[in-house]
């Protein structure tokens, strides 16, 4: 008789990487070259976290998210499951930076299912990315990202309305159309 039964996928981590105690990392995830994942993240399963790739205390990091090479993930960030961070994308937390500040509060940041960030962009902190949307590379989001739209620029503007492939359905950019 054969056991049928599926064993969880192994996760691998390079040598060179650093994943502290207390973070929790998924079934199948593979940590990249020089990563590091800080205690107190999560990290999904089947996941892949890109070569010098950071994870924050505290940030979670759904299942099946990619994130490239390059991509720091501050306290403050949360990225929903299978989301597309494309190379050196940036997360910021502070919205008021100074090297000094005993006030320092985070500024939230969510990425909803399915959405993707092109290489280089930055993502302001307290912004929301919706389902399925689109970010292009190089783009400077500085509000929301309602689901399946397409932004790009700097500032990023509406530029039209993509599908769950990332297909452009639309370039109407003034009325929200639900893909098919």
């Amino acid at each position: 008789m054969t056991d049928t039964t599926e064993q969880p996928a192994a996760v691998f981590v390079h040598p060179s990487a650093d994943v502290e105690e207390g973070a929790r990392v998924g079934d199948g995830t593979k940590v990249w070259h020089l990563a590091h994942i800080r205690s107190s993240a999560r990290v999904g399963a089947g996941c892949v976290i890109g070569r010098n790739v950071y994870v924050d205390a505290g940030v979670t990091v759904g299942d099946l998210v990619k994130i490239q090479n390059n991509v720091s993930v501050y306290q403050g960030v949360t990225i929903e499951d299978e989301v597309f961070v494309g190379p050196c994308a940036v997360f910021t937390n502070d919205l008021r930076p100074r090297a000094q500040n005993p006030d320092w509060t985070i500024t939230p940041t969510l990425v909803r299912r399915g959405a993707s960030i092109g290489a280089n962009a930055t993502l302001v902190c307290g912004v929301e990315i919706g389902e399925y949307a689109m970010v292009a590379a190089g783009s400077v989001v500085t509000r929301d990202v309602a689901p399946y739209q397409l932004v790009a620029g700097n500032p990023a503007r509406p530029k039209g309305w993509v599908d769950e492939r990332g297909e452009v359905v639309s370039r109407d950019v003034t009325s929200p159309r639900r893909p098919d």
